[in-house]
C-alpha cells in the first residue's frame, strides 16, 4: 500500500473538471498539501495507507469555493448602514466611519472575523481590496487562508496612504515584494474606480503591474450613476477611458460590471477581461442586475464574489452561487440559463481563473493544492438527494459545510473551526461594536 497524509472518502465527489460530472463513492488522497489522486472509494481503501482517514459517506466533496471580490475587514461594519443607495451609502455612512476607525487593529480583527465566516461556509480563497493590505496578508497567513491581496490605489488621503503614489509604493514594498513566492498569499493592484484614480496614476499603475506581472482589479460600471457621472466629468464611459489608457486586457478583473453595452461585452471577450460578479451586493445596493447570461455566452470568465459584509451582509459563497443562478434565469427569462454545474464552476475553477490561480486550485485534479470543502447532505432541506450537484447550488445552507481543507490542512472539522479561536474573534467583534456605537449614538 502507498502512504498518503490524508485520505478523504465521500458519498459523492464533484471535481468540476471535467465539467458537470458527479462521481459517487469516491475519495481523494492528499500528500504534502496537494492532491495525489481522485479514485473510487473501494480502490482508495486498497491502495492507500493514510496518516489520517476522513470518511464522509453522506457528504459531497467539492473544490473549495473562491470568493473573487470582498473587503474582509468591513465585516466590522456589517449592518451599520443598510437600505441606502450606493453613493449615499459610501459618502454619508461608510467613508466617514472608515476615516474615524480604520487602522491596523480594525483591519486585523475584521479580517479575522471574515476569514472565520468564509471558512465555515466552504470558502478556501478570497480576493481582498482594502486599506492596510499588509495586515490582511499577515492575518490570512496566520490563519492559513489562501488570499489574493489587492493593494488599493486612490488619489485622496485614506487611513492607509495620503495619495496614489504612496499607495503604489507601499503596496509594492509591503505586499507585492514580501509575498512574491508565498504558497498561500498572492497579490494584485486595486485602483478603486475610475472616479478616484487619475489618468497619470493609471499610466504608472499599468507600467508597474507589467513589471511585477500583477493583475489589476477595479470596481467598474457598478452602478448607472457611476457611468453617468463619468460621462458628465470626462465625456467617456469608464470602460472607454480604461481602453484609451491601455488597461482593457487579459490582466484586468472588472468587479461588478453591471451596466455593460453589447459593444462593451464584445470588447471584454476580445481582450480577455474577466468579471467578478457580486449578485447579492448588487441587489442590496440596487445597482442593477448584471447581464451575466450574455457575458457568459460571450465566453468571458466570470467568478463570483460576496463584496463586503457592509453591503451584502453575508460572506456566503453558497448564497452567491444560488443567487447568481436564479438571477440569470430571471434576467434572461430562460430557465436553462446558468445551470447548477456552471454556477459551481464560477464559484470554483473559473473564479480561480479570474485571479490567475487556475493551475493551482479550483478543481479536484492531481497536482493541485488540496483546497477542498465537504458538505453534509443529510439535512432536512437537502433530502432526498436525486442530484448532488443540484443540491449544492440550490438546496444547502452554509451550516452544512462539515469540513474544509486548505493545502491539505484541516481548517474546519465537523462544522467547527479547527485551528482558530472563535471565542476571541467574537469578543473582539463585540468590543468594536461598542466603540463604534459610541460614535454613532
Amino acid at each position: 500500500m502507498q502512504h498518503c497524509d490524508t485520505l478523504i472518502l465521500a458519498g459523492w465527489c464533484i471535481p468540476v473538471e471535467p465539467h458537470d460530472l458527479v462521481l459517487p463513492d469516491h475519495g481523494v488522497a492528499v500528500t504534502d498539501g496537494k492532491i495525489v489522486e481522485l479514485l473510487p472509494t473501494g480502490e482508495a481503501r486498497k491502495k492507500y495507507a493514510p496518516g489520517v482517514l476522513v470518511d464522509r459517506p453522506d457528504h459531497v466533496l467539492i473544490p473549495g469555493l473562491v470568493n473573487t471580490h470582498t473587503h474582509a475587514a468591513m465585516t466590522l461594519l456589517r449592518g451599520i448602514a443598510d437600505d441606502l443607495p450606493l453613493e449615499q451609502w459610501l459618502k454619508d455612512a461608510i467613508w466617514p466611519i472608515e476615516n474615524r476607525w480604520v487602522g491596523t487593529e480594525f483591519v486585523r480583527d475584521g479580517t479575522r472575523l471574515a476569514i472565520a465566516e468564509m471558512l465555515l461556509s466552504g470558502c478556501t480563497c478570497f480576493s481582498d481590496q482594502y486599506f492596510f493590505p499588509e495586515i490582511v496578508a499577515e492575518t490570512a497567513e496566520d490563519m492559513y487562508m489562501r488570499a489574493v491581496v489587492a493593494t488599493p490605489v486612490l488619489e485622496f488621503p485614506t487611513p492607509w496612504a495620503d495619495n496614489a503614489t504612496e499607495c503604489l509604493n507601499k503596496g509594492a514594498e509591503l505586499v507585492h515584494d514580501r509575498y512574491a513566492e508565498h504558497t498561500l498569499i498572492s497579490s494584485a493592484f486595486a485602483p478603486h474606480s475610475t472616479a478616484t484614480v487619475s489618468d497619470e496614476t493609471f499610466g504608472e499603475l499599468r507600467i508597474l503591474a507589467d513589471q511585477l506581472d500583477k493583475r489589476i482589479q477595479i470596481h467598474l460600471h457598478e452602478s448607472a450613476q457611476e457611468v453617468e457621472d463619468a460621462l458628465a466629468a470626462t465625456g467617456e464611459r469608464p470602460i472607454e477611458r480604461l481602453k484609451r489608457l491601455g488597461l482593457i486586457n487579459s490582466s484586468l478583473l472588472a468587479v461588478h460590471a453591471v451596466h455593460l453595452t453589447d459593444d462593451e461585452i464584445r470588447l471584454f471577450a476580445d481582450t480577455g477581461v474577466s468579471v467578478a460578479h457580486c449578485p447579492n451586493s448588487n441587489l442590496k445596493l440596487a445597482d442593477g442586475i448584471a447581464r451575466i447570461t450574455a457575458i457568459h455566452s460571450a465566453e468571458i470568465p466570470v467568478g463570483l464574489g460576496t463584496d463586503g459584509a457592509a453591503s451584502n451582509n453575508l460572506l456566503s459563497m453558497p448564497g452567491e452561487m444560488r443567487t447568481a443562478a436564479l438571477l440569470a434565469k430571471a434576467e434572461s427569462e430562460d430557465a436553462t440559463a446558468l445551470p447548477a454545474a456552471t454556477a459551481l464552476r464560477m464559484a470554483t475553477l473559473t473564479g480561480a481563473r479570474t485571479l490567475g490561480l487556475e493551475e493551482q486550485i479550483g478543481s479536484i485534479e492531481s497536482g493541485k493544492w488540496a483546497d477542498l470543502a465537504c458538505i453534509d447532505l443529510m439535512h432536512i432541506n437537502s433530502q432526498p438527494v436525486y442530484d448532488p450537484l443540484s443540491q449544492v447550488v440550490y438546496a444547502i445552507h452554509p451550516q452544512q459545510i462539515s469540513d474544509v481543507w486548505i493545502a491539505g490542512r484541516h481548517q474546519v472539522e465537523n462544522g467547527a473551526l479547527a485551528q482558530i479561536d472563535q471565542a476571541d474573534i467574537l469578543r473582539r467583534s463585540a468590543e468594536w461594536r461598542q466603540q463604534i456605537n459610541g460614535q454613532l449614538s
